[in-house]
């Protein structure tokens, strides 16, 4: 069992589902937070992407503060905003906005990809590239727009100016944790979908830590994929549409929105044990209440975590609410030993 409490976190694409308009899957991103709420999880991130159809959470900055609105503890924030996409100085006037509306409730996670393809990256940002290398010295412009101290400046950001909006560093490689310890930011790796790395990323993070004026020790957060039903085959029922999910994305299908659920078939259990997809996949836990707690208790033992941000993309949002309040137990039965 873990030494110390771990906090619990969702992290959600806003995926469109078989079935739904878009409008609807924003009300079902409006309820899992609130559920999410009431399940004692520490915050409710949103993800930035763009030209993927099946994802609704385009405009984050909107969505985040949509969110905020509906719930009233949560912290709601962003897994990540794209910041090469977007100038420093419009991201800290956004969100120094959000904090100012629901202080100490706004998180601004941060990362380098583009969240999309190359193309759609050109025509967001025309030197997306040159801003993605600018990354570092990014970061630092939006803790000046956001620091009291800058009130003297010819270039403010005067409604984030003192706002307390905590930033952390995204990352799916070693690049990332190296910035976000020699910054002393906390540090959120993907590893729902980006798993090769996770572990030296850590070290590293752990090992060039630098304290600064926001943390004083290094403190990490790492994605899962988790789907958690009242038994096994449920659960891998429910895992489904998941697992066509990834072989999308790795055959380049762009899909309008997630299928079904259907049964784990003979065909889908050899596509899930593929190396390709077992690699994707390798951080995922599928299973009943008490094989996922099992799973868990020991991927926290492995990666001595501070918070688990959790991802959970099903098609029926009942099963994918339920899964969440079952994984909130889980969490909460592992933190009292």
């Amino acid at each position: 069992m873990p030494t110390k409490n771990i906090a619990y976190s969702i992290l959600d694409l806003a995926i469109v589902t078989k079935g739904n308009s878009t409008q609807q899957t924003i009300k079902n991103t409006v309820s899992l937070a609130q559920k999410a709420e009431e399940a004692g999880y520490t915050r409710f991130w949103l993800a930035e992407h763009h030209n993927m159809p099946a994802i609704a959470s385009s405009a984050t900055a909107v969505l985040i503060g949509h969110v905020a609105q509906a719930t009233t503890t949560l912290k709601v924030g962003s897994g990540g905003i794209m910041l090469p996409n977007h100038s420093p100085l419009i991201v800290a006037e956004q969100f120094g906005t959000l904090g100012t509306i629901y202080p100490n409730r706004i998180d601004l996670g941060l990362g380098r990809a583009p969240g999309t393809d190359q193309e759609t990256a050109r025509a967001i940002r025309s030197d997306f590239m040159d801003a993605a290398h600018s990354f570092p010295d990014e970061i630092e412009k939006i803790q000046t727009y956001f620091s009291a101290n800058n009130q003297n400046s010819k270039v403010r950001a005067t409604i984030a100016e003192g706002v307390d909006v905590p930033i952390y560093i995204l990352g799916s490689s070693t690049e990332s944790a190296h910035l976000a310890a020699r910054k002393g930011l906390p540090y959120a790796f993907a590893s729902h979908f980006a798993t090769a790395q996770l572990f030296p990323a850590l070290k590293i993070y752990r090992d060039e830590f630098m304290p600064s004026a926001v943390l004083s020790r290094p403190y990490v957060m790492t994605g899962i994929n988790v789907f958690v039903a009242d038994t096994d085959e449920a659960a891998e029922r429910m895992a489904t549409s998941f697992i066509k999910m990834i072989v999308a994305l790795l055959t380049g299908t762009k899909r309008e929105s997630l299928d079904e659920a259907c049964e784990m078939t003979p065909d889908l259990r050899e596509t899930l044990e593929h190396p390709t997809v077992q690699q994707m996949a390798r951080y995922t836990f599928i299973g009943s209440k008490n094989t996922v707690k099992n799973q868990l208790i020991d991927f926290i033992a492995k990666t001595e975590v501070d918070e688990l941000i959790v991802t959970t993309n099903c098609h029926n949002q009942e099963a994918r609410i339920k899964s969440y309040q079952l994984v909130a137990e889980i969490i909460q039965e592992i933190n009292q030993g």
